[in-house]
């Protein structure tokens, strides 16, 4: 049954085919824009055989997955001992038991348990599900197709995970000592200890004893200058406890104004103090920050030992400590202030004499975020820190170095080559393997696709489990057994096999993706393309969409759709429908994306681009990347050139206007953050470093704006929590002091992202009237109608947290070694 959203949408669409016949000739054309509508759900409906990830079944050989069939997903079980697969239930009863059960209209092949917001378990022993539904989670039993509906559901966070509570919350307000006997907890700002059980005896006692009054380890602590509960931590024999004791930095407040609130017909000025809820602190560059001070205390003497700073004397930030299992000595990491430095400081615990065992001092940044291990470079502590494997930069590409942790120097480089570790799955300590990932072994292939390997601690025995020519996934079986492999690249559709990890032989395909429909529709394959950069040697990447009515004949204006955050490297590698860009060269343009020099997962050398240089974003290697296409393709014309991004990519689209109107005539700028002194101060120190100096105004966009030539439209949300809405407005602000023209869209109530459908629907009808010379469609005389296009709103302060599978049991789960 349509509803009055599609029956909307049937008229638009209608009215537009209607008056198409006169306009079909051209590019941009109201033909074009129907034909675009609501493209990428009527192409990704034509794929069949899509498989999702491997899910194995708690410690058995047994995994599901689900897989795009016609009209919507089936849902599968494998075998990996025996090889054989089948449907993980009866769909189509199981559908009518939760249509019944829920008052909703399910088939066999539409049920709901699809997508994050789904969270789909199955139990151990296959009989049983559980999923959300409208907030709910729901069980259903495979044997009776029982369903019944159970608690509420608490919400996802970013990534599709639950909420973790904090560690204060878990834990409570007090920390017990692993003996039992004692109780630490932060009375007055500073710390104290009590006798296990005894209550809040006492009140904060001055005098203090075992007899139920609190003990006070500190006096030094005041409320600008207190003890971290979260710090506290006990020694494993619980003779010693430390703690962070904090002076806390500058307390920022980014001021919005809400125009149109929902509760009122005024305005409302509104200020937060916090980024997000992982960065409780939304601080600038140049700001002052936290400062930390790790104290040692000794319970049986009731001795206070301050750490001396020497090797830690300009944190950005001090890592969470973790003792070693022994007690002899607790670790923390310190992260330089400009990231510059980095150590692994081990503290003794009867001295409190503290020491580098790992220490990172580049030219230039440290990248302190390089694996996806919780966001932070990666380490592991072997035999409770007499080794450590480090992940390290410092021969020019990303790779793993064996420690010896006693005398703190390298044993041996684990990883060597012109590749990149990208990151650690996971440590056999027992058979002393690591378990990784990598990007450009494989000289042959794309340099940034990943496959995943093992090698020894001493650098010998490496091992390939993957080897076509693709972006691949392993997941693992809980005893190592088997594993699946799924693979794709952007012009080779996903497949999926189980394989046997001994000799890495193929048991079965599992699953391959089919497009047959998809090229029988005119969809035109994306294509990677590869051009030599600046510096005349170092391959560029990038991938090319064209339209689906594609004429080699016909000459094309061309958008460069950027995001050249130093953190990633952003060209996608999956096959997909590309639905964002693929619905933008609809409108008779041929989009592109690049990665040029600056960004990750490449040589040092090609990432140092960024170093104190934003501004920079790779453009030579961008306009060296398109020139080369033109030269091998007619119809790509580079006389005609715009360009997009949203967040770091709204920087990068204004500043491609500002430091090269030779090349880029167009540009479409979402929240930028703009200048970066006017940023969150975590990503923008990573890359510009501090203190503040002139090199940030170099790579403003704000002081470099009195040199705009081409046109411009830029986007805001006026409540904008990520970056400062008044980044934009101070561009606009430089802008018309210059007498330059701008278009300015502010989008009332929204925050950090590219507009939403009003925000896409502006930026197609910029590109159309400036490059095309065509004007949009009029609107207003049009039903409106939303759009599907996917976001591609990638963010700066999103880092790739990956939780990584649990190993078997002999293998030790990799974590962070404070943890």
């Amino acid at each position: 049954m349509n509803t009055p959203a599609d029956l909307l949408r049937t008229i638009a669409v209608s009215t537009i085919l209607l008056l198409a016949p006169a306009l079909a000739a051209g590019q941009g054309t109201l033909a074009d824009y129907a034909r675009a509508d609501n493209l990428n759900t009527r192409l990704s409906a034509l794929i069949t055989g899509e498989p999702s990830a491997a899910t194995w079944l708690g410690t058995s050989s047994r995994f599901w997955y689900s897989v795009s069939v016609a009209g919507g997903h089936e849902f599968r079980l494998v075998d990996a001992t025996s090889a054989a697969q089948r449907p993980l239930f009866d769909h189509a009863r199981l559908a009518t038991a939760l249509s019944a059960a829920a008052g909703e209209s399910y088939t066999a092949v539409t049920l709901p348990l699809t997508g994050n917001a789904a969270r789909l378990e199955v139990s151990d022993d296959g009989n049983g599900i559980r999923f959300v539904l409208e907030d709910d989670w729901w069980d259903c039993n495979l044997s009776s197709y029982a369903c019944t509906r159970g608690e509420e559901a608490e919400p996802l966070r970013g990534g599709g995970a639950a909420a973790a509570a904090p560690e204060e919350e878990e834990q409570g307000d007090i920390r017990t000592s692993p003996d039992g006997k004692w109780e630490a907890l932060i009375q007055n700002y500073n710390v104290a200890i009590r006798p296990a059980g005894s209550g809040s005896a006492a009140g904060g006692g001055a005098r203090g004893g075992d007899d139920g009054e609190l003990i006070m380890l500190s006096r030094d602590g005041s409320e600008g200058d207190y003890y971290m509960l979260g710090s506290l931590r006990w020694s494993p024999d619980s003779r010693r406890l430390m703690a962070y004791h904090r002076r806390p930095g500058y307390d920022r407040q980014v001021h919005f104004v809400r125009s149109s609130p929902d509760d009122q017909v005024q305005p409302r000025l509104e200020t937060t103090r916090s980024l997000n809820e992982q960065n409780p602190v939304y601080r600038k560059p140049g700001d002052v920050v936290d400062r930390d001070q790790p104290v040692l205390f000794d319970i049986a003497s009731r001795r206070q030992i301050v750490i001396d700073n020497m090797l830690f004397p300009n944190a950005y930030e001090l890592l969470a400590p973790h003792w070693r299992d022994d007690s002899r000595a607790f670790t923390f990491e310190y992260n330089e202030r400009g990231h510059m430095n980095y150590r692994v400081i081990e503290v003794d615990a009867t001295t409190g004499a503290a020491r580098a065992i790992v220490d990172e001092d580049p030219q230039t940044f440290f990248y302190y975020r390089e694996s996806s291990n919780q966001g932070k470079k990666f380490r592991f502590d072997v035999a409770d820190g007499r080794e450590i494997v480090w992940m390290s930069e410092r021969d020019g590409w990303n790779h793993l170095y064996l420690y010896d942790g006693v005398t703190g120097r390298v044993k041996n480089q684990i990883t060597k080559g012109e590749w990149v570790v990208r990151d650690v799955d996971s440590v056999d300590v027992a058979n002393r393997h690591v378990y990784f990932e990598a990007r450009g072994m494989n000289r042959d292939q794309d340099p940034y696709l990943v496959h995943h390997y093992r090698i020894n601690f001493d650098g010998t025995g490496l091992v390939a489990y993957t080897d076509a020519d693709g972006n691949h996934t392993v997941s693992w079986s809980p005893d190592r057994r088997f594993y699946v492999d799924t693979w794709s690249r952007v012009d080779q559709p996903h497949v999926m096999q189980l394989r046997r990890t001994n000799d890495r032989s193929v048991v079965m395909e599992v699953a391959r993706t089919d497009i047959s429909r998809l090229a029988a529709s005119g969809w035109q394959q994306p294509e990677p393309f590869v051009a030599k950069g600046r510096d005349g040697t170092t391959d560029i990447w990038g991938v090319i969409i064209r339209p689906t009515n594609f004429d080699p004949d016909v000459t094309y204006p061309v958008i460069e759709y950027i995001y050249a955050g130093p953190q990633n490297s952003f060209v996608p590698k999956n096959f997909g429908i590309q639905g964002g860009m693929q619905t933008l060269a609809e409108l008779g343009f041929i989009v592109v994306q690049i990665d040029g020099m600056g960004t990750n997962n490449r040589s040092k050398a090609f990432h140092d681009v960024a170093w104190k240089n934003l501004g920079d974003a790779g453009f030579p290697d961008r306009i060296l990347w398109h020139q080369a296409v033109s030269r091998k393709y007619p119809y790509y014309d580079i006389s005609r050139v715009g360009i997009y991004g949203t967040s770091a990519g709204g920087q990068n689209s204004t500043g491609a206007l500002l430091f090269h109107p030779e090349f880029y005539d167009v540009a479409v700028s979402a929240v930028g953050c703009h200048d970066n002194r006017m940023d969150k101060i975590s990503w923008n120190e990573t890359w510009m470093s501090w203190p503040i100096g002139p090199h940030y105004g170099e790579a403003s966009n704000v002081d470099n704006a009195h040199k705009l030539q081409g046109n411009l439209l830029l986007i805001v949300g006026e409540l904008d929590t990520n970056v400062d809405p008044a980044s934009t407005y101070q561009v606009v602000d430089a802008l018309l002091d210059a007498s330059k023209d701008v278009d300015l869209l502010v989008v009332p109530g929204a925050g950090h992202g590219s507009g939403g459908a009003v925000g896409t629907r502006k930026r197609n009808d910029y590109f159309v009237r400036y490059l095309h010379g065509v004007e949009p469609p009029r609107w207003n005389a049009l039903p409106s109608v939303a759009s599907d296009v996917p976001a591609e709103t990638p963010d700066p302060s999103d880092d790739p947290h990956t939780w990584i599978e649990q190993p078997p049991s002999e293998t030790v789960p990799v974590t962070n070694a404070w943890q």
